[in-house]
């Protein structure tokens, strides 16, 4: 077993001069600001995740929409759970979540493509699924030890999203491939 490379008493002065400082420690060794920031683009990416899966839900339309709109729906709460997150994370680190809309597409890491027909909507969805994916691993390889918290946000951010890719995969493959389900007001 390794040592403790810090002595007790230590740890307790160091928690008693910075303790201003909430949660965050000098043990974490990460760039604050620079975390804060990646948060906030993750942050900007399920707000626009939630948007976009909200439309979908209201506007599938087809004999196939009911089965798929509800999966677009549990996604959307999914997206929210992972914003308050996201939000609940910057602010322990001492940021300010950004919820300006102004500033949402720049920052988020996907888009929000609309899709025509509920099969164009699940496949932009599932795009924007792996985007995440790909993303959020890099951000948690990035994290590494240097913020073991907000990595584990990031890995279940990371879990959450491969169930909604595996989902969507699931329901393309159900779905099929014409243009019949034209999407309309539901």
């Amino acid at each position: 077993m390794a040592e403790f490379l810090t002595d007790i008493q230590t740890l307790r002065d160091r928690a008693r001069e910075e303790i201003d400082k909430g949660p965050v420690t000098e043990a974490a060794g990460a760039d604050l600001p620079r975390v804060v920031q990646v948060c906030n683009e993750a942050l900007a990416t399920e707000i626009v995740c939630v948007l976009r899966y909200k439309r979908h839900y209201y506007t599938a339309g087809g004999v196939h929409a009911g089965p798929v709109a509800r999966e677009f729906l549990e996604h959307a709460t999914d997206e929210q759970r992972h914003a308050d997150m996201l939000a609940d994370r910057i602010a322990q680190l001492g940021g300010q979540p950004d919820f300006d809309p102004a500033r949402l597409s720049t920052r988020a890491h996907i888009r929000c493509d609309a899709g025509q027909d509920l099969v164009e909507m699940i496949r932009e969805d599932l795009v924007a699924e792996r985007v995440a994916i790909a993303s959020y691993t890099e951000i948690a390889q990035w994290l590494g030890d240097g913020d073991p918290i907000t990595r584990r946000v990031f890995e279940q951010l990371l879990a959450d999203e491969e169930d909604h890719a595996d989902d969507l995969a699931d329901l393309l493959q159900r779905l099929p491939r014409h243009r019949a389900d034209a999407a309309g007001p539901a």
